[in-house]
């Protein structure tokens, strides 16, 4: 890594053009300066929060090691700001250093600063809160593109990254340029679906004895399509009817022209059925194992949700439009099976807003929706009747993040509405039960999750339970023996590369906590057109950037929840939600989440083990120019000769021997699934 000016170095450049200056009489003291604060700092993209000018990330007069600052710009880690310079710019100049706010010692911030192709022009050390102010001095000449960078190497909590007195010198009048993403092409790696049936449903599911099942048989391939189920479970027994008669509605049945297969079955066991997807061009056919038991959710949740999009926006209509896309787009054909309502159902506790105001409760306590929201029962039979689930949102505060009705006290009477409107999923989000607990115990933190867990298992239906606490209390490690589907293991996520990926990167290691019915959960995905409501944009991450998000996600055995809007997917994000080698690694029946093999640099290796025995290999480059990556059979447990396919290409690269070595982009992966040569 090339670093032409150590962080020791002194601030000598600005001195040195200021005497040159003197010297050089009027031409060169005509110089521009241009001071970062005053660019479009809303071009930065960060971990958390806001960019400030001339303030820290909270809003407060910048501080460095006890040195005060009126010029800067207070970013969080991970940060990039991208500067279009046209290659005219003199020189950089800046104070870098965590800001003093987040108390000394807290923080870990390496500062880079990133010249064209992804050169490494100057880095920083380690920094930390309460460290020294460190220059960051370099001369520009012939520098087209410069990005400003504030990486965290191990977690984001308390990047509070600051660029103080930070500018740019041009010798002649210029101004740079903020950009808002380094530019790629949305290439489509992803081949169109095959005319023929391909089933790509999930292998195996968990449904509790006598509850309802509802499973569609996903399958891409020309329409019309027909579907069939051998040795599908009719739920009786010889004795059946011995003694005043079968019940008619035990048994599972399979219309054959919409492939749903619904009904319930009351003897646990293991069923093990095949199903068949026929068209005029052939036939594609699948085992599923249906396992009738105490667990649900064997393999993550695939679904939408709308808050990354609408967020307090939300409405019965659009929930309804995200149900009508996913079976339009054709997701519904790759096994994308849930469509969950987020926060702002609920009736709002002070708006002024009269579509979020009303009774909030009924007289014997039962929750009533807002005004958006008129007929809950019928939105999850309009759902279900295209197939599909669907999930909503509470806290076990007395109010939820967004500030409306939230379940607390009424933990038992929330279930029972969620179990008769007919929902399948719950999110169930801290935020103001911190009134209650403050979280400082195990048993605090628990107790919430214990409570709701037993209100749902008291109800005659299945609801996926989902923790969103971020983390606390490092929740994978007794997420699963609380009752969780599956546990937030992090903040909120945002559509920037330091968010993603400072996420995703940081799971490694809690790859032991997860399993069938239990999952770690880095949120939800943040591709195509988000926002939070209602204004959307499309996502800031660049196409490579979204590859890593998928792959990684994948690999991670994480819920897929799309955020976006799905009503405006344009064919590049299709194509990220549609690749069914790439979504079969997250629903993988083994349940095995993915771990870090190898780390070299900016270069990462994550591998997961699969059902068949076969591995998936992500080949990740974190850097910021294009590099090779290599994995060595003996990270991953391998001998001998093995075969490598590409799977968002779906296309075998070749056989090889000890090691494998791709060409990964800046931010991309290369993403492999890899078995014994035959």
């Amino acid at each position: 890594m090339k670093k032409n000016f150590p962080a020791w170095r002194p601030p000598l450049i600005p001195a040195l053009l200021a005497l040159a200056s003197l010297a050089a009489g009027p031409a060169l003291r005509a110089a521009q300066t241009n001071y970062l604060a005053s660019l479009d700092i809303s071009q930065v993209s960060q971990g958390w929060g806001e960019p400030y000018a001339n303030q820290s990330v909270e809003g407060h007069a910048i501080s460095i090691g006890g040195q005060s600052f009126s010029r800067g710009l207070g970013t969080h880690a991970n940060s990039q700001f991208i500067l279009d310079l046209g290659g005219h710019a003199d020189s950089f100049s800046a104070r870098v250093g965590v800001d003093d706010e987040v108390g000394q010692g807290n923080g870990t911030v390496i500062f880079k600063l990133v010249g064209d192709d992804g050169k490494v022009l100057w880095q920083s050390k380690e920094m930390h809160a309460g460290d020294a102010p460190v220059p960051a001095e370099l001369p520009l000449t012939g520098v087209k593109q410069l990005t400003l960078v504030a990486e965290s190497p191990d977690a984001i909590d308390y990047g509070h990254a600051d660029w103080a007195d930070a500018y740019i010198v041009y010798n002649k009048k210029g101004r740079p340029k903020a950009l808002s993403s380094f530019q790629e092409e949305a290439v489509i790696l992803t081949p169109h679906p095959a005319p023929r049936p391909r089933i790509n449903s999930a292998k195996v599911m968990g449904v509790r004895p006598g509850h309802e099942l509802l499973y569609t048989i996903a399958a891409t391939g020309d329409r019309p399509m027909t579907f069939a189920a051998e040795h599908l479970p009719t739920g009786r027994h010889w004795w059946s009817g011995l003694f005043g008669g079968s019940d008619p509605k035990v048994g599972l049945h399979l219309d054959p022209q919409t492939g749903r297969i619904t009904g319930t079955l009351k003897m646990p066991g293991t069923y093990k059925v095949t199903l068949h997807a026929k068209n005029a061009l052939g036939e594609a056919t699948r085992e599923l194992k249906i396992v009738v038991g105490p667990q649900i959710g064997l393999t993550p949740a695939l679904g939408w949700n709308s808050w990354n999009c609408f967020a307090s926006a939300v409405t019965a209509e659009k929930v309804k439009a995200a149900a009508d896309a996913m079976v339009t787009s054709g997701l519904i054909n790759h096994g994308w099976t849930y469509i969950n309502i987020d926060d702002f159902w609920e009736v709002h506790r002070d708006s002024q807003d009269p579509t979020l105001q009303g009774p909030q409760r009924d007289a014997s306590g039962h929750i009533i929706p807002n005004p958006r929201f008129p007929d809950m029962k019928g939105l999850a039979d309009y759902v279900h009747d295209k197939g599909l689930r669907i999930g909503l949102y509470s806290s076990p505060g007395p109010w939820t993040c967004g500030g409306c009705v939230a379940s607390w006290q009424h933990e038992v009477l929330d279930a029972q509405s969620y179990a008769q409107w007919g929902f399948d999923y719950l999110k169930y989000d801290w935020c103001s039960y911190g009134q209650i607990d403050k979280g400082d115990t195990l048993a605090g933190l628990q107790k919430p999750y214990r409570v709701m867990r037993a209100a749902l298992d008291s109800v005659d239906r299945d609801i996926l339970f989902s923790f969103c606490q971020y983390g606390m209390g490092e929740v994978w490690k007794w997420g699963a023996e609380v009752g969780g589907n599956s546990w937030r293991t992090t903040g909120d996520i945002n559509d920037s590369w330091g968010s993603m990926a400072g996420i995703g990167f940081r799971q490694n290691g809690h790859e032991v906590y997860a399993g069938p019915g239990h999952f770690n959960d880095p949120d939800m995905l943040v591709v195509g057109k988000v926002g939070w409501g209602p204004n959307l944009h499309p996502t800031h991450l660049s196409p490579n950037e979204q590859y890593t998000h998928i792959s990684l996600w994948c690999l991670l055995a994480a819920p897929l929840l799309i955020g976006c809007d799905m009503t405006q997917l344009d064919p590049f994000t299709l194509s990220l939600l549609s690749n069914d080698e790439v979504l079969e690694v997250d629903q993988d029946p083994l349940g095995h989440q993915a771990a870090r093999v190898a780390l070299n640099g900016q270069t990462e290796v994550w591998a997961k083990d699969l059902e068949d025995g076969s591995k998936a290999v992500g080949l990740f480059n974190r850097g910021y120019e294009k590099t090779i990556v290599k994995v060595n059979w003996s990270d991953l447990g391998l001998k001998g000769k093995q075969t490598v396919r590409d799977l968002w290409r779906q296309q075998d690269v070749g056989q090889f021997s000890d090691s494998y070595s791709a060409e990964v982009a800046r931010h991309g992966v290369v993403l492999v699934r890899i078995w014994p040569a035959k």
